[in-house]
């Protein structure tokens, strides 16, 4: 299972991202876009995925993927929990969600 320390590697060694607080949580940007979100406590991130491939995630039974309650949830947030990913799913999870809010010129590298 990922550890916060991995997120945070992981979300870091994509081009040009920044950390920054964000409210009672850490978050990782693009271009000042927030694309994941973790709290310094407990198993989970929040990723800002397309509503398509939230709704594919969160509809494939074996994903620990689920909407964010609200507004939120219908624009692509998704609470994605920790304990159900390897590494590498992780890492595909933090570049969909970087690509999503990602200038276009960074997408050609």
């Amino acid at each position: 299972m990922p550890t916060h320390a991995d997120v945070r590697r992981l979300a870091m060694a994509l081009p040009e991202t920044t950390e920054a607080p964000h409210f009672e949580a850490t978050s990782f940007r693009v271009s000042k876009k927030i694309f994941c979100t973790m709290g310094e406590n407990g198993l989970g991130i929040v990723v800002k995925l397309t509503p398509e491939d939230q709704h594919n995630l969160a509809n494939d039974e074996s994903s620990a993927a689920k909407p964010v309650a609200g507004y939120w949830g219908r624009s692509g947030w998704t609470d994605i929990d920790l304990s159900g990913l390897d590494e590498g799913r992780l890492q595909a999870l933090l570049r969909m969600a970087w690509v999503n809010v990602a200038p276009k010129r960074l997408l050609k590298v």
